[in-house]
């Protein structure tokens, strides 16, 4: 079992339009709305392809109620820690006639500082207890359970404001001392006190990291993830694909992509990404940073080609025999071109 946790989860909301034009006034259909946040995409992700996730998440409010609402329609097994601040909601527009989709994103309300200790002591009975059992967390918490014990956490998504900066980070150490092995996905601070406490592999996209290192080129970007303490960073780059360092190896840069661009709603393919490379983490497939990456780029890319974040395409499988693999082993700068570099293809 893979638990997610979601400290800032959200409701999506996804308009769909012929055209999206600013500043005009558009009729709509109803838009779909259901549970989300990153950690809460992840989830939904690994049970498409049929492995055990239990997603722990905030609520509060009645978008809160909202929330746990359809993660109970959706049969997805969850714990909630309340909150006194009601949950966020998130806005996707997709443009049918561009291809693309704009995205609005609150920043949510303020975490209180016990509620953050009840995630966090939520979290390490899961890891601990193996699974978290109906009525296990206590006051304020309420929700499904999910047999087994978990094989890997995913941290995912922004903090709430007035967050403690080093919760990530806490939520690492928790996974480590329970033997388990930590994803994160996040930015800034909370993103390097996790790679200090070790974090086994973190995944920002290209805008995070240069937010989080200062750095413009990505690879420069994911090795300064590495000396900060990383074990793994991959870096998602939209449609360039991503590309990997690994602190066993930290001067080879490993590049992985689709030999073509595909259109639709980029909502939660980098959810898609953290969801494969959990698969990997957990056991449930070959953990070599290859084949990783062979099927989060797939992953992320059928996650672009499905309707909704949390969802792929039918064609996954498919799409990872096309990912085309660049290997470029330790040497010329960063940007140069390196005659040593290989690329191969899964056949």
């Amino acid at each position: 079992m893979i638990l997610t946790v979601t400290p800032n989860p959200a409701i999506d909301v996804t308009y769909e339009v012929d055209a999206l034009a600013p500043g005009a006034s558009l009729r709509v259909e109803t838009p779909v709305a259901r549970a989300g946040g990153k950690g809460v995409n992840v989830a939904r992700v690994l049970r498409q392809v049929g492995l055990d996730a239990l997603a722990v998440v905030t609520a509060g409010g009645s978008s809160g109620d909202d929330l746990v609402a359809d993660l109970v329609a959706s049969g997805l097994p969850h714990r909630v820690v309340r909150t006194g601040a009601p949950t966020r909601r998130s806005v996707a527009i997709v443009d049918r006639a561009a291809g693309d989709t704009t995205i609005l994103n609150e920043r949510g309300g303020p975490l209180a500082a016990p509620e953050a200790a009840a995630l966090l002591r939520a979290v390490a009975d899961g890891l601990g207890a193996g699974g978290l059992g109906t009525g296990s967390l206590g006051t304020g918490s309420l929700g499904t359970g999910s047999p087994g014990r978990p094989s890997c956490l995913v941290v995912s998504g922004s903090l709430p404001p007035g967050a403690p900066e080093s919760l990530d980070a806490d939520l690492v150490r928790a996974a480590h001392d329970a033997g388990v092995p930590a994803i994160v996905d996040a930015v800034g601070p909370a993103l390097l006190a996790a790679c200090a406490a070790g974090a086994d592999l973190v995944k920002p996209n290209r805008e995070e990291l240069a937010a989080t290192t200062g750095a413009t080129d990505p690879v420069a970007g994911a090795r300064a993830l590495l000396d900060a303490g990383a074990r793994r960073v991959v870096v998602t780059l939209g449609a360039e694909g991503m590309l990997a360092v690994d602190a066993a190896r930290p001067g080879d840069v490993t590049r992985a992509r689709l030999p073509r661009t595909l259109r639709g709603n980029p909502t939660g393919a980098g959810d898609a990404a953290v969801a494969a490379a959990a698969v990997s983490l957990a056991g449930h497939g070959p953990a070599a940073l290859d084949d990783l990456l062979r099927r989060a780029v797939a992953w992320s890319a059928a996650a672009v080609l499905a309707p909704l974040a949390g969802e792929l395409d039918p064609g996954h499988r498919e799409l990872e025999r096309d990912v085309v693999l660049t290997h470029q082993p330790a040497g010329p700068p960063a940007g140069s071109p390196d005659p040593t570099s290989t690329e191969s293809r899964c056949h």
